[in-house]
């Protein structure tokens, strides 16, 4: 249902007759002769106010068709109010009047997407081929309509409607008009778009990344963001998000590392819980991806399928499943994306237990599931479970599949299941089943009852300053300390009078910009912050020094080469600047994925062979650091990387996971002590790929190495789960566990007192983690279970809560069921998994 107030506006319009302003006219065959004027087919099929009339209208323009009326819109236009146009019936009466008035054609429909502009859909806008076109019996979702994303930067006409988001709601809204007025029985499309760093869209507000967002341990601001996205969402009219990412990452070499909260299971769930809590609250459906097992490929190796996954029954159910359930639990998402990978054999889309047995059954799923791109087509072509695309249609809609969802027009999906129904090999029960959960969802986003967003405020609302206010917090919030010897940081500016700045990320706007978020954000570089903030007090020199890539790049990450001389040259001059500096500052790390004719080093298909820095960079930080002078280095990447040269040459490092669009504005602001550094690890930094798997939770000793002479030694991670320094210091102290004995089925109390003792302001962020000493199977060496981020004055103390529920203390038993098993159960409490300050225990015994 509708927010109050926005159900309030639309009804009290359809009072009057009107439409929201807003409802726009498509062109005779492709759109405008000009940007910004649409010319007006006179036969009634695309006839409406134009752009212009809409935006300087004081009231909504009254359009030509007489469907809409006191309260309801007479959608399949047969002169009277049916149960499925009165917003007054129960949403499952409304559902089931209208599936009863559907034909075979107009159901199917409702199970496929239709990419948009540039990506399926030709037409930026309706024209009078549509109706004949094949979604002249409606459509699932239009996916990615007019956001920009790969054509921003073309000539391409459409581009014309993608700003302001006034023009890009009045365009989406000309497309809603025809699925409203121009089909029998007027379902409306929904509008998906993705969303995991800020809405895709050719501007919108830009946070972090979202490994760079779980650095934040911030349960409060990620439910910001979420609120944001969803907000910025609404104003320019999608109605569906595919975010957050739910997959838990376990090896850094995967390309997508940077869309993962990290490596915990309670982690993810936790600061997913408030970003669909976020998204929702706006009235935006959050699609959760991808379901399920997708994060644990083989050795990391990553394509169009991931098969095979490497993880055993029991830390899939514990690992990858439970972060699902809690949030489907307490937050309620209505939409998922299952994942085109298999797992122990059977395609995830394709698994009646996965999709319906577990998620639907088991987990209290309420919402529909979209495929992953291919993820129907790799039964067949990919994972070899079906002789034909057609076989594999039948699997997916029997497992329990909604929507099909990739880069192909939605016949080539809607026509072999139409078959497939008529054959009897899809049971028509079966097919009104998977429409009525589509149905359902749009039903609560208000579709049928107000079918079109008011341009009203739309421009006001995207880039607003409490979001971009919010995008700057999350920026700063995100950024770890890793090292801070001999207290480097932060620097005193009044005592440097030049800055040498190198580094391929020193002056890069991309590791903000790209797919999955918004596509053309302005952003804030350090190189730009740091000459803004010294402009006129001291000099900045900047060099690249080097590129992500040298020459002979990717063969170089398995077979060095000594740098050419022109990337010797670059090395050198980078050099020749530090020598000049009172302080050296080295950017180096990852290109994203995103744009076209970017290359990159992480991001989805990116997967690695190796750790180590791409390129000349490790080159750049031996040299710069033989300089001399105090160098810091600063990482900003899409994944854990071994800076291992950093870490022996260099006294500062800051990690900075894609800090958004204010990334060097935060940066800055923690180089010279605006902002003290809060952020905590939550992957694991290993030092060599020979470590592998090294992440947590862990089982006991997993991490540890033993060592001898005749071997490098790589016992331990350069840095641990949870690890993240601070310009000031914190105490733990005074302890309790309540009580000390507790049953299976009741809560455990972690209470302890946090004191700021150092000179500075600052967030610590204290973690709870438990061991059950004994079980029947092997559990983790720390499982995390609590955590806080607390800001505390010089001096002041808080008395820290945290609470233990029997869930967080269930294992899966040497039966495969899911128990809390009595015991006794030690407690540690720190400021990171390997820095544990206070013990304690408690113990369960069996439930009365």
């Amino acid at each position: 249902m509708l927010p109050r107030g926005r159900r309030i506006l639309s009804l009290a319009l359809l009072l009057l007759g009107f439409h929201v302003c807003g409802q726009t006219a498509g062109s005779d065959e492709r759109g405008p002769a000009a940007p910004g004027e649409i010319p007006r087919v006179q036969d009634g099929l695309l006839y409406a106010p134009s752009y212009q009339e809409c935006l300087q209208s004081a009231k909504p323009v009254v359009t030509h068709r007489d469907i809409y009326h006191d309260g309801w819109i007479d959608l399949n236009k047969n002169g009277k109010k049916d149960i499925y146009e009165d917003p007054t019936q129960p949403v499952d009466k409304r559902v089931e009047d209208l599936l009863s008035q559907m034909t075979l054609e107009e159901k199917t429909c409702q199970l496929a997407t239709l990419y948009g502009y540039k990506r399926v859909l030709q037409d930026y806008l309706p024209t009078k081929k549509w109706a004949t076109a094949f979604w002249k019996d409606g459509v699932a979702n239009i996916d990615e309509e007019l956001t920009g994303y790969p054509y921003f930067e073309s000539d391409a006409p459409g581009v014309a409607y993608i700003w302001p988001p006034s023009k890009h709601v009045w365009a989406l809204n000309e497309v809603q008009r025809f699925f409203i007025e121009d089909t029998r029985l007027g379902v409306p499309a929904e509008f998906t778009d993705e969303g995991i760093r800020g809405v895709e869209h050719y501007k919108a507000t830009c946070f972090p990344t979202q490994l760079g967002l779980g650095q934040t341990w911030d349960r409060a601001l990620i439910q910001k963001v979420g609120e944001v996205t969803g907000r910025e969402a609404h104003a320019l009219g999608y109605d569906n998000v595919y975010a957050p990412i739910m997959d838990v990452l376990r090896d850094p070499r995967w390309g997508r590392c940077e869309e993962s909260y990290g490596e915990d299971p309670f982690l993810v769930s936790e600061l997913a819980i408030g970003m669909v809590k976020g998204i929702q609250g706006e009235n935006i459906v959050s699609t959760m991806k991808h379901f399920a097992v997708y994060s644990n490929d083989k050795g990391a190796r990553e394509g169009h399928a991931r098969t095979d996954p490497q993880v055993s029954p029991r830390e899939v159910e514990m690992i990858h499943l439970w972060p699902y359930e809690r949030v489907i639990r307490e937050a309620n998402p209505l939409g998922v994306m299952s994942s085109y990978n298999d797992y122990d054999g059977v395609p995830v889309t394709g698994s009646h237990y996965y999709l319906t047995d577990i998620l639907r059954n088991r987990m209290g799923f309420k919402g529909y599931v979209v495929s992953d791109s291919h993820a129907v087509e790799f039964l067949a072509s990919k994972h070899g479970v079906a002789a034909t695309y057609k076989e594999a249609v039948r699997q997916t809609i029997m497992a329990g599949l909604n929507v099909r969802t990739t880069f192909t027009p939605p016949e080539d999906y809607v026509l072999p299941l139409r078959e497939l129904v008529k054959e009897g090999t899809v049971p028509m029960s079966v097919l009104d089943d998977r429409v009525r959960d589509v149905l359902r969802v749009k039903m609560w986003e208000g579709l049928f009852d107000a079918p079109y967003r008011p341009l009203t405020n739309a421009n006001e609302t995207v880039l607003n300053p409490d979001h971009l206010a919010i995008a700057r917090q999350a920026s700063r919030e995100s950024l770890v300390l890793l090292k801070n010897g001999n207290n480097l940081l932060p620097l005193d500016a009044s005592k440097i009078k030049t800055i040498a700045i190198c580094g391929p990320n020193a002056d890069n706007e991309y590791y903000a910009k790209g797919h999955y978020g918004p596509n053309n954000p302005d952003v804030i570089t350090l190189r730009h912050a740091l000459e803004q903030r010294f402009a006129g007090k001291a000099t900045v020199l900047y060099s690249k020094g080097c590129d992500f890539f040298d020459a002979n790049w990717p063969d170089t990450e398995i077979m060095r080469e000594p740098p050419t001389v022109s990337e010797q040259a670059a090395i050198d001059q980078a050099v020749a600047d530090a020598q000049r500096a009172d302080v050296a500052i080295i950017v180096v790390g990852d290109m994203p994925r995103g744009l076209p004719r970017i290359r990159s080093t992480v991001g989805e298909d990116s997967s690695r062979t190796g750790l180590d820095l791409t390129g000349r960079q490790d080159d750049l930080i031996r040299a710069v650091a033989a300089a001399g002078k105090p160098t810091i280095v600063i990482n900003i990447s899409g994944r854990p990387v071994a800076l291992n040269w950093a870490n022996r040459l260099c006294p500062a490092i800051i990690q900075a996971f894609f800090p958004g669009m204010f990334g060097g504005d935060a940066l800055a602001d923690v180089l010279f002590g605006d902002y003290n550094p809060g952020g905590k690890l939550t992957c694991t930094f290993p030092k060599s790929t020979g470590q592998l798997p090294m992440n947590f939770p862990a089982k006991p000793a997993a991490n540890d190495e033993p060592t001898n002479a005749d071997r490098v030694n790589v016992a331990g991670l350069l840095w641990p789960f949870g690890h993240g320094l601070s310009y000031t210091t914190f105490k733990y102290s005074d302890l309790k566990v309540q009580p000390e004995r507790q049953s299976t089925n009741g809560n455990v109390t972690v209470i302890f007192k946090l004191t700021n003792s150092g000179a500075r302001a600052g967030d610590e962020i204290p973690q709870l983690y438990i061991r059950q000493k004994v079980s029947s199977v092997t559990t983790w060496e720390k499982r995390l279970c609590g955590f806080d981020r607390v800001h505390l004055q010089p001096g002041e103390s808080k008395v820290v809560t945290m609470t233990i529920a029997p869930e967080n203390l269930a294992i899966w038993n040497r039966e495969m069921k899911r128990v809390v098993e009595p015991g006794m159960f030690k407690v540690m409490v720190g400021a990171s998994s390997a820095d544990i300050r206070l013990n304690g225990e408690f113990e369960i015994t069996a439930q009365n």
